[in-house]
């Protein structure tokens, strides 16, 4: 299964949600690429000490193992282009490209695999992976909520999640800030990471 492997006779597919998640999901094992067209990776982080800023990657692949029976066996893969950054503003999107930020140029591509799976609730999981950026890797846990499988109409088999996680860029070697004549600074140091997940199994 790979990483640019899309399902393209869903791509664009409406989907229609069959109902609450199946406490058994035996029935979904198998392997399944994310659709760019039905979800999102979004993060938000606060500016000025006042207000979020909040932005997106629109730009992205990934891939998912799910096996239903033992769910500490599934994994997840994604590969997103770091050039795809968008918050809705131009100039802010270009210097975040730059060498103050994510230096799109010399490492354009954040990737995360998955390390570990672990089933915490009825429709609630932990998945724990090294989030790399501009080179530096950082284990994160993201906390997922199963939000139900659904039959699009073109027939093909979907599920869904949604969740995120809190991360310190820092971490990450993304320092850049600059200091608010009134005290703090411009540039919060958590990062909100925001994941509506649809994808798509594979043939």
């Amino acid at each position: 299964m790979g990483l640019f492997t899309r399902n393209k006779t869903a791509k664009t597919a409406p989907v229609a949600v069959l109902g609450a998640p199946d406490r058994d999901l035996s029935h979904l094992s198998g392997d399944y690429t994310i659709d760019p067209a039905h979800s999102r990776i979004g993060f938000a982080v606060r500016h000025a000490m006042v207000t979020n800023v909040r932005g997106q990657f629109a730009e992205y692949s990934g891939a998912l193992h799910i096996d239903g029976t033992n769910p500490a066996k599934s994994t997840a893969e994604l590969v997103i282009k770091v050039a795809s950054v968008d918050t809705g503003n131009a100039q802010r999107d270009e210097h975040l490209r730059t060498g103050d930020f994510f230096e799109a140029n010399a490492h354009p591509e954040i990737t995360f695999r998955s390390t570990a799976a672990e089933q915490v609730g009825e429709s609630t999981y932990r998945l724990s992976g090294d989030l790399t950026v501009k080179d530096t890797t950082q284990q994160v846990t993201l906390d997922l909520e199963f939000s139900g499988d659904a039959i699009d109409v073109y027939g093909a088999n979907r599920i869904g999640f949604e969740g995120g996680t809190t991360i310190d860029r820092r971490d990450w070697g993304l320092t850049y800030n600059a200091a608010l004549e009134t005290g703090g600074v411009l540039i919060g140091e958590k990062v909100k990471l925001i994941l509506d997940i649809s994808a798509v199994k594979d043939a």
